[in-house]
């Protein structure tokens, strides 16, 4: 106690230290204010869950938004027929994210319209390479049709609403329409087999199944989980035929759709026993409707 008296003793009888430390104590005390204050008004260290968007508008979803100071940022559109213009198709942070106040979310909104791209000419292409072309523009492949030919799955025509694309000719379409393709056929080409395309979006599955010479048949959807506008991006959780049976060229796959995770797992499984205990290659009764021009 006595050291502590002569401290103070000492500091009161300089004016000097005795400011320095008593403008040191108070910067001290202003900086713990400040941050206690701060830490107030930013929430630190709490988190809210991130409210789903999907189907809004920008305005209704940022009218959602205001209570927990999220704001809306548009990235991207998108051009989906089935979904309302305008209404936001995916966001990031995903819905029930948790998030600090004030983080931006992200959102790709459904364009009012298409975007209109020129149709690629891909006769005397291979199926390949026609499909990753029509692709990369933003199109895809509406049927395939085989006629006798020298060489298979070579690209013979390509028709756009009834009508025949010839070279040259520069055609503007919608992105996303659908090209109608006659391929060649040889007599001696072993038949497509069937590929896995369990697991996979019905984009990923629909591009799987082109590359095989196989059309597409049925779309079948579990109404409990998958929304009309979810239908490209659902996974496939049954095919017929199974993985690994022989086909017709240009024969029909039906595909299974769902967003269920326990679907997809269980449907491969049964997929891949039903594959197991199939020892010899059969043409399944549904190829029968491939189309085919002679």
């Amino acid at each position: 106690m006595e050291f502590l008296k002569k401290i103070l003793n000492y500091i009161s009888s300089h004016f000097l230290l005795r400011n320095v430390i008593m403008a040191t104590c108070l910067i001290i005390l202003a900086l713990f204010v400040t941050n206690v204050t701060l830490n107030l008004y930013t929430k630190h260290g709490q988190k809210i869950p991130v409210p789903n968007l999907d189907g809004k508008t920008v305005v209704a979803a940022q009218e959602i938004c205001d209570d927990e100071n999220l704001k809306i940022i548009v990235i991207d559109s998108l051009y989906v027929p089935k979904a309302e213009k305008g209404t936001i198709l995916d966001q990031s942070p995903k819905a029930n994210m948790n998030v600090k106040s004030g983080r931006k979310i992200f959102v790709t909104i459904n364009a009012s319209k298409p975007r209109m791209e020129q149709i690629p000419y891909v006769v005397g292409f291979s199926l390949r390479q026609a499909k990753n072309m029509l692709e990369n523009k933003g199109f895809e492949i509406k049927e395939l049709i085989y006629k006798n030919d020298i060489a298979t799955n070579n690209v013979l025509l390509m028709n756009f609403n009834g009508k025949n694309i010839i070279q040259g000719e520069m055609i503007q379409a919608e992105l996303g329409q659908k090209i109608t393709l006659t391929v060649g056929r040889n007599h001696s080409s072993p038949l497509p087999m069937v590929p896995k395309v369990l697991g996979l979006s019905l984009r990923e599955a629909k591009s799987r199944l082109w590359e095989s010479g196989l059309n597409i048949g049925e779309i079948k959807t579990d109404n409990k989980t998958v929304k009309p506008n979810e239908i490209d991006n659902a996974k496939v959780y049954r095919q017929i035929p199974n993985q690994q049976m022989r086909a017709l060229f240009g024969g029909k796959v039906t595909l299974y759709l769902t967003n269920d995770i326990k679907n997809v797992v269980s449907g491969e499984k049964r997929s891949n026993n039903d594959a197991r205990q199939f020892t010899k290659p059969a043409v399944d009764s549904l190829s029968v409707d491939s189309t085919e021009v002679e």
